[in-house]
């Protein structure tokens, strides 16, 4: 354990935003540590577009231009009642389209693509039967992920009343107030998702140095060629690494992913799954995990939260997600908050 206790705190050392000298730096020390340990490590090199962090700021910004737009359509009564729907349908599609395209690195907004890479380690010569995976890669936003989760629900609700007004208008006109709580609402959406942008830099102690420390603990505990661990780059820009593996990868439906995200030293230990291979795939691991005396739930992918399991489960494969974690840890994660100091990796 001293071992691993060193790489820890080595990696913890080094704030690892996807792409920069330190999160390849990271990568070495890690790499270099899993092959000591009797592993062979390919190192799969992508690129990504770093603007990608930027395209639910861009859907903000246009939700909130768009209720400007479609406000006088809702409310006078000498344009036809269906222009409002046709406005918002065209609008939303015209806004959807383009902060997917930045999303997806389709739109590289004038930023330079960025090199990051995925440790690939296995010991046999045959497919691990089972990877652990963890993300290597922290970030730093003018929001915390609790704050992330907010502007997600917060724009979902704003769509949700915009396309029930414009419904409405096809019945006749709308009562000012109820005008005035959907732009206002749109509008708060637009400031909350604009604080997802990138801004200082983060050790990421918890997202998501505990899940590398605990997959180096699996891989070191673990003598069996079956298992296999893959430590994913730009996590934290899409889950950039985890789609290259996925794309790249053959036949990964005949293995199990064990994906570790965040692992605090407080709260619910949640075992996350994405379809019915997922959850038997999480009903198999949870009495194996109960020996921790840690309270333990089942559950989908909360919205707004992304994991490196996704992709592999749209790929076909058994993948969950590991996290335990609290509102509390929410707050602090994607910030410079999320430090070593009082972090207990016990768990």
């Amino acid at each position: 354990m001293s071992a691993i206790s060193e790489i820890a705190r080595a990696i913890l050392r080094l704030p690892r935003e996807a792409g920069t000298p330190e999160a390849a730096a990271a990568r070495e020390l890690v790499a270099a540590h899993l092959a000591e340990l009797g592993y062979k490590v390919e190192v799969q090199k992508f690129t990504f577009a770093p603007a990608s962090l930027r395209a639910f700021p861009i859907f903000g910004a246009g939700l909130g231009g768009l209720a400007f737009v479609l406000l006088p359509f809702l409310n006078s009564p000498r344009l036809p009642s269906w222009s409002a729907l046709a406005v918002w349908a065209a609008g939303l599609l015209g806004v959807s389209v383009v902060a997917a395209g930045v999303g997806l690195g389709w739109v590289p907004l004038g930023e330079a693509p960025r090199e990051d890479a995925n440790l690939i380690a296995t010991r046999g010569s045959e497919p691990p039967r089972r990877w652990i995976v963890a993300h290597l890669d922290s970030k730093a936003q003018r929001h915390s992920m609790a704050g992330r989760l907010v502007a997600v629900w917060v724009t979902g609700l704003a769509v949700a009343v915009l396309t029930l007004l414009t419904l409405l208008r096809l019945n006749g006109a709308l009562a000012p107030l109820w005008l005035g709580f959907g732009v206002a609402l749109a509008l708060l959406a637009g400031v909350l998702a604009d604080r997802g942008r990138l801004s200082g830099r983060s050790l990421g102690a918890r997202d998501n140095g505990t899940g590398v420390l605990a997959a180096l603990s699996a891989a070191a505990a673990n003598a069996d060629t079956d298992l296999g661990v893959l430590i994913t780059g730009a996590e934290e820009f899409g889950l950039v690494g985890a789609r290259v593996f996925a794309r790249l990868a053959p036949d990964l439906e005949r293995s199990e992913f064990v994906n570790i995200d965040t692992v605090d030293q407080e709260g619910t230990l949640y075992l996350v799954s994405h379809d019915a291979r997922g959850e038997r795939l999480a009903c198999e691991l949870e009495p194996r995990l109960s020996g921790l005396g840690l309270p333990i739930r089942r559950r989908r992918l909360p919205l707004g939260i992304f994991v490196d399991s996704a992709p592999l489960a749209r790929a076909g494969a058994p993948a969950v997600t590991i996290g335990r974690l609290t509102w509390g840890t929410l707050r602090l994660i994607h910030t410079p908050a999320d430090t070593p100091d009082g972090l207990s990796f016990e768990t």
